[in-house]
């Protein structure tokens, strides 16, 4: 199963002792009883046949019984390299972490350079809440082995494989750089003043106004020797003189803007046509893309997931798609 149900149904599942990875508004996982299995709010979501839709009463239901052996943990601010270094060996971890938080502020900046990071994939995503109330509600995860929520934890389920099966992780990144300006930034982190660009200091904001892309509709991209991860602007404060970023940037990366994607829905489609939907076990898709490209209502391919306010695959990841396939 990896569908939308109703919360009665959710309930029954867990109640059978049924390991789940769940997304859904938090009025409805509050519903939910203790049980074998880990959570995230959001409420928008990918459904087979009716693209992203948006909703209050259900909750997306990842079934994980077929997929290997599960166990669960809850990890604090100051515990997050335990993610990578208590993942099975062969197998993977689902690790859903509270949108703002110190967990995703260390996360993003720490992820990439935890043993066996990259060895024991991480996939999942950061829980959000409908947009309206942003800075009005806390996104949460939640424990569900005693029913807990919580603002600034991080709840992983591990999914240890069977002998003959390996993970994959795929990475559905609609954006690519341009041929413009190369930009560099002189320390990581989340909020940027100054930036190099094509080797002259600037002020960021004043820059991103200048090139009338303060909307945030398109990220940097950085290139990570050959990887492109994109960087996605939160905030263009230009009096202040400073940038607040959904992701770090980092010293030594060269990053430049992203290309305008047309259609968003016609190139999903595209790439879930290449891929499909085999072996696929859980996925996820970022708000700003269903946003900025239009995608409430529409169609974008047979997989389907949470809609969410960051991506993890391996380390965090804006304005992509995620999923782990089981081969």
């Amino acid at each position: 199963m990896n569908e939308l149900i109703t919360v009665q149904a959710a309930v029954e599942l867990i109640g059978k002792g049924v390991p789940l990875s769940l997304a859904g508004p938090e009025s409805a996982l509050d519903q939910l009883p203790a049980g074998n299995w880990i959570g995230g709010t959001t409420p928008y979501f990918m459904v087979a046949g009716g693209g992203v839709i948006v909703t209050d009463g259900k909750v997306f239901a990842t079934d994980l019984t077929h997929v290997g052996t599960v166990s669960l943990a809850c990890y604090g601010p100051d515990e997050l390299a335990a993610i990578a270094g208590n993942a099975p060996d062969n197998g993977f971890s689902i690790a859903i972490i509270p949108a703002g938080g110190q967990c995703h502020q260390c996360f993003a900046a720490e992820a990439a350079n935890y043993p066996g990071a990259f060895l024991k994939p991480t996939v999942g995503w950061i829980s959000g809440v409908h947009l309206t109330d942003i800075g009005k509600v806390t996104p949460k995860v939640y424990d569900g082995r005693t029913a807990s929520k919580f603002e600034d934890r991080v709840a992983v389920a591990y999914v240890t494989l069977p002998s003959d099966k390996l993970a994959s992780v795929d990475i559905v990144n609609l954006f690519e750089p341009d041929d413009g300006d190369l930009l560099r930034f002189p320390t990581a982190g989340f909020d940027v003043d100054d930036c190099e660009v094509n080797g002259e200091k600037v002020n960021f904001a004043a820059y991103v106004r200048k090139r009338g892309l303060q909307n945030g509709s398109l990220p940097l991209v950085g290139d990570f020797a050959g990887a492109h991860v994109n960087v996605s602007l939160q905030q263009v404060d230009v009096a202040g003189g400073q940038v607040a970023l959904y992701a770090p940037v980092f010293p030594e990366v060269d990053y430049r803007f992203a290309k305008p994607v047309g259609d968003f829905a016609a190139a999903f489609r595209m790439r879930f046509a290449e891929q499909g939907d085999a072996g696929a076990v859980m996925a996820c898709n970022c708000i700003l893309n269903f946003v900025f490209g239009e995608l409430e209502g529409k169609a974008i391919g047979g997989i389907q997931g949470p809609v969410t306010f960051g991506e993890i695959a391996y380390q965090l990841l804006n304005q992509t798609m995620v999923a782990v396939r089981v081969l």
